[in-house]
């Protein structure tokens, strides 16, 4: 590899290897080697940061913006590790001729999440590049939340027959900014689904819950075959139980994309021991975020990492982790 390229930056395998092969070898300590969506350490109670940078394009979409959009995406990384998010920092960097008026909208939508979410911005930077030295604006959000008393989250903790839940119908946010991004002729409308997940999260942590993790940049099938990769265990889905808006399957259709690969920004993959599957999924759909929960699979004894597809007419196939670049710049 002689230069970067935007599928280093997809969420799939080659942004994988490359994190690997490069960052984790110059700079892997053992918080670090664990790649998960936050590091969890201890310094008198235990505590859980996180780091993201948004550069999504365009900054405006169907549901949301590159401001709610930045402080969902940390929120999420903290509470899908199991903690209460409290506090942020966040980091603007706009390129020169930047509207005044569209920066005051994205500051307004961040104060507007935060306050949904919970947590307060207490520190932060900002900066002023030339023209073209960026595009438009872009931001880094870090974030520090508390473990909950008891929550036990673990890939290790993985074990055959354990189900796998999604909190709802997969691929809005993709679509909808897809969708903004090159203003197609497309009837239906897609919002995206961009939304804080810590009060759904926690409704479930201590209910058997083994692992969560939100399906982002590459969609739920780069975050399976991620599961299936660190535990060692083969996951099977059933594409039948897959909840996917219509809208969505007929752009992705038309366009010849697939919606396992599309980014989601307020959705969770569950994995749940077998004998609390009920329980956590009665209390996920009783949240407005998780009303269209369902089991979409579950652990297999195969020890082949791969994830499997079941299809609608019975056949199987691999669903393997996303190697090129579907739809840069999505988050």
């Amino acid at each position: 590899m002689t230069k970067i390229t935007l599928s280093h930056g997809s969420g799939g395998r080659l942004m994988h290897d490359l994190i690997k092969k490069l960052f984790v070898k110059e700079l892997g300590n053992p918080l670090l080697n664990k790649l998960g969506d936050a590091a969890i350490f201890k310094t008198g109670s235990r505590l859980a940061f996180t780091t993201d940078s948004f550069v999504v394009s365009p900054i405006f979409f169907p549901g949301g913006d590159i401001g709610k959009l930045s402080i969902c995406g940390t929120v999420n990384d903290l509470c899908v590790s199991g903690a209460r998010p409290r506090y942020l920092s966040c980091a603007v960097i706009v390129e020169e001729g930047f509207g005044y008026s569209d920066l005051e909208k994205i500051v307004l939508s961040v104060k507007m999440t935060c306050k949904k979410a919970g947590v307060d911005i207490i520190t932060g930077d900002f900066k002023v590049v030339e023209k073209g030295a960026a595009d438009k604006v872009f931001i880094t959000t870090s974030g520090v939340g508390d473990i909950y008393q008891g929550a036990s989250l673990s890939i290790e903790r993985i074990r055959p027959g354990d189900k796998v839940i999604i909190s709802g119908t997969i691929g809005e946010h993709g679509a909808a900014v897809l969708l903004a991004r090159e203003e197609l002729k497309f009837k239906a409308k897609i919002s995206s689904d961009c939304a804080p997940l810590n009060g759904l999260t926690s409704a479930i942590l201590n209910k058997g819950i083994k692992f969560m993790r939100d399906p982002t940049r590459g969609g739920l099938a780069t975050t399976l075959n991620e599961i299936a990769i660190d535990s060692g265990y083969n996951i099977g889905i059933e594409e039948s139980k897959i909840p996917i808006k219509e809208s969505v399957r007929v752009l992705c259709e038309a366009l010849g994309m697939d919606p396992l690969y599309m980014a989601n920004e307020g959705k969770v993959v569950v994995i749940v021991a077998p004998e609390a599957e009920g329980k956590v999924l009665s209390i996920m759909k009783k949240h407005p975020l998780g009303r269209k929960s369902v089991i979409i699979g579950e652990v297999k004894k195969e020890r082949n990492k791969r994830v499997y597809l079941k299809t609608r007419i019975g056949g199987k196939r691999i669903v393997d982790m996303l190697s090129g670049e579907q739809l840069p710049r999505i988050c």
